[in-house]
């Protein structure tokens, strides 16, 4: 599967108030500018445009199943959006006028290909300004550079965009060192969404991490990259269930977020905190590697589910 992270180096032109998890803020404003960059017909429905399946905003922010022509089609489950936006960390919420103001961006795929509308909308989106409002005016910020790999391939006085080879990201086998590792603990970055039988808890058990983890990648590169990984999806799980919860500071964090489609404000929450796990752990090691670098769970566009592998002994 393709895979391209870049990073955006910014600098705030303005104070900026924002809140303290700032994923929905970012992803809200991007979809707005990525729109306003692309749009030829400002007032038609995407779903009845006929340049949908040409446009890079659908593509990336409207992705849905599709039943076709023929109603008695039946209707696939919605492919993943081929991006994530990976906000601040920081949850500073008064930024002020000069300071610093970087942020993450990874795509899927084909979506690589259009990293030029992506790096102009996130410039639109520096004019456009974000979070509340202050004597009128959102915060504003400036576009300076994007790297990819700590190597710069914009800058924005140049207005020149080096595009290169995107990386292919693949699972690796485990290796001998992996085969040696009994205790790990992975880190909850941001906020994680993950459902196990139907229902949102405040606990991470291993074979629960693994099943998402599985999903995110059967996912992604069925839509994305060359197909469903052959893995031994119920070996996994079942060999997952054998791994022992050393210690866990695991919490529940709710965070609030505006839906404009819905017209309303919508609570979402995930978990946060670190989990450290006990037993045979080599063969797992690569598939935690792999979501180090995609995200897991739900909502990840607004940068949720980023976990760090943290510690192996």
């Amino acid at each position: 599967m393709l895979y391209g992270k870049y990073r955006f180096h910014s600098i705030l032109e303005s104070d900026a108030i924002l809140p303290p998890y700032k994923g929905s803020t970012f992803r809200g404003v991007f979809g707005v500018a990525l729109k306003k960059v692309v749009c030829v017909l400002r007032t038609q429905e995407c779903k009845d445009c006929l340049l949908r399946d040409h446009c890079v905003y659908f593509q990336v922010f409207e992705t849905s199943g599709v039943s076709g022509a023929n109603s008695s089609e039946i209707k696939k489950p919605s492919p993943p959006h081929p991006f994530v936006i990976e906000p601040p960390l920081s949850v500073e919420t008064h930024l002020r006028q000069g300071q610093s103001f970087d942020f993450g961006l990874i795509l899927f795929g084909p979506a690589n290909e259009k990293l030029p509308y992506f790096v102009y909308a996130f410039e639109q989106m520096g004019r456009i300004g974000i979070g509340q409002k202050i004597n009128g005016q959102r915060g504003q910020f400036r576009l300076l550079t994007v790297s990819r790999a700590d190597k710069v391939i914009y800058q924005a006085w140049e207005r020149l965009l080096m595009i290169e080879d995107v990386i292919d990201v693949a699972l690796e086998a485990p290796t001998a060192r992996d085969q040696s590792i009994d205790q790990i603990t992975v880190v909850l970055q941001t906020p994680l969404r993950l459902k196990f039988r139907n229902t949102y808890r405040a606990e991470l058990p291993f074979h629960v991490l693994i099943r998402g983890i599985l999903r995110r990648i059967a996912v992604l590169n069925h839509h994305y990259g060359a197909g469903e990984p052959d893995l031994d999806y119920r070996g996994l799980v079942a060999r997952a269930q054998k791994i022992k919860t050393l210690a866990s500071s695991v919490r529940w964090y709710d965070w609030q977020r505006y839906s404009n489609r819905q017209e309303q404000a919508m609570l979402m929450g995930g978990m946060t905190g670190q989990v450290t796990y006990r037993g045979p752990l080599g063969e797992f090691l690569p598939l935690i590697r792999y979501a180090e670098q995609v995200h897991l769970g739900k909502a990840t566009t607004f940068g949720l589910g980023k976990i760090k592998l943290v510690r192996e002994t």
